[in-house]
């Protein structure tokens, strides 16, 4: 077999994310048999981690679905949303419009109220519409991955049961990088995965049910076998996994979650993710014509969004910058490509991305800021 040209890139992407050697070599642990006693040596021990970053207690289940954070959020849907129920999505960037496109695939009777790129939920603008459509569901993003921005989850949630919805919230690039307070927040189900701040690849979507949603999914019909929560939590309850799961990913997400919780430690870890956020608005401010594109108070701990000065293109981005960047070992993100290009179409300044999520230190993120500086001066 020939010898693979591999670049070994430090990624400063918003996922997959950088992965520490100790937990790749985690990865190198015994493989075991996902029914067997094994099992609950590692399931048990990730579970209960996990609890303790979502801050939730025994208020929610922990579930572990095969796949990525798409897979928990389509679970939440077709386990959630009964066939004559109307779901209302609320999508502030891309990403913010994967539920809507969920729910429609599923032939679920779905709304998407959309805000411009870089603005977070408008709470006027939401109560008017849940007046108006009187959904039974409403789904929305924690946090924007395409445009940095995070919405205030507990006041989201708090409007949206204000008339008698049930709240079901994306947290895929926030969760494990800040406080989500997941008992207090008022969601009834929240979604996410390992491949962005936990640090892990991907191959799980992990889904916090509250006693609400099981009870809901009970009455619920049509739901599928691996988008069932209650086949899930069937099994989570034992510590498994509905079906087969990565054992490799398994052996790492043990390790992980054991370093996070019981090395580095939960608060941490999250001051470290305000700290990077404070690292690229301080760098931005000292870069001529660039902005940040989230407003103040609703910028991303785990990702920035970096508005370019005008007459920067898409091409530049992607070509010029991020093959710069490519030949001093990062890979850089030139901003979510579909974003990009309709800023583009719209005439309006385009942006870039900056992941300092997981376990990217300040020290690395300064290092990356550095040399990106460089060759962002050179358009």
């Amino acid at each position: 077999m020939s010898k693979p040209n591999f670049a070994p890139l430090k990624l400063f992407i918003t996922g997959p994310t950088y992965i520490r050697q100790d937990v790749k070599e985690a990865g190198l642990l015994p493989e075991f048999g996902h029914r067997d006693t094994e099992n609950d040596l590692r399931f048990a021990p990730i579970r209960e981690n996990l609890r303790k970053l979502a801050g939730c207690g025994d208020d929610f289940e922990p579930i572990l679905c095969l796949g990525s954070g798409s897979m928990a959020m389509e679970a939440s849907v077709r386990s959630l949303v009964a066939e004559d129920e109307t779901i209302l999505n609320v999508s502030v960037g891309s990403f913010g419009d994967m539920y809507y496109n969920i729910a429609a695939s599923n032939g679920k009777k779905a709304e998407n109220l959309k805000f411009d790129y870089g603005q977070a939920i408008d709470l006027n603008v939401l109560e008017d519409k849940l007046k108006e459509l009187k959904p039974q569901v409403v789904s929305f993003t924690h946090n924007e991955t395409s445009t940095g921005v995070v919405n205030d989850m507990k006041a989201v949630c708090s409007l949206i049961r204000r008339y008698g919805a049930m709240p079901i919230v994306d947290g895929v690039s926030i969760f494990g990088g800040a406080d989500i307070a997941l008992s207090e927040s008022g969601a009834a189900m929240y979604s996410t995965a390992t491949q962005k701040s936990l640090a892990l690849p991907a191959g799980f979507g992990i889904g916090f049910v509250s006693k609400e949603a099981e009870e809901k999914a009970e009455r619920v019909t049509n739901k599928g076998h691996h988008h069932d929560i209650i086949k899930h939590l069937g099994r989570a309850r034992k510590n498994q996994t509905l079906t087969t799961p990565n054992t490799t990913l398994a052996n790492m997400m043990w390790y992980q979650l054991d370093r996070i919780v019981n090395e580095e430690g939960i608060e941490r870890r999250f001051a470290r993710h305000v700290e990077m956020r404070g690292i690229v608005e301080k760098w931005v401010a000292g870069l001529d014509g660039f902005d940040m594109f989230a407003p103040e108070g609703y910028r991303s701990p785990t990702v920035s969004t970096v508005l370019c000065p005008e007459g920067v293109t898409a091409a530049q981005l992607k070509g010029t910058v991020k093959e710069a960047m490519r030949g001093h070992g990062y890979l850089m993100d030139p901003g979510y490509m579909k974003l990009n290009n309709l800023l583009e179409e719209a005439g309006r300044r385009l942006v870039f991305r900056v992941g300092h999520m997981g376990d990217i230190m300040p020290d690395m993120l300064s290092a990356y800021l550095d040399t990106l500086a460089k060759e962002l001066k050179k358009l």
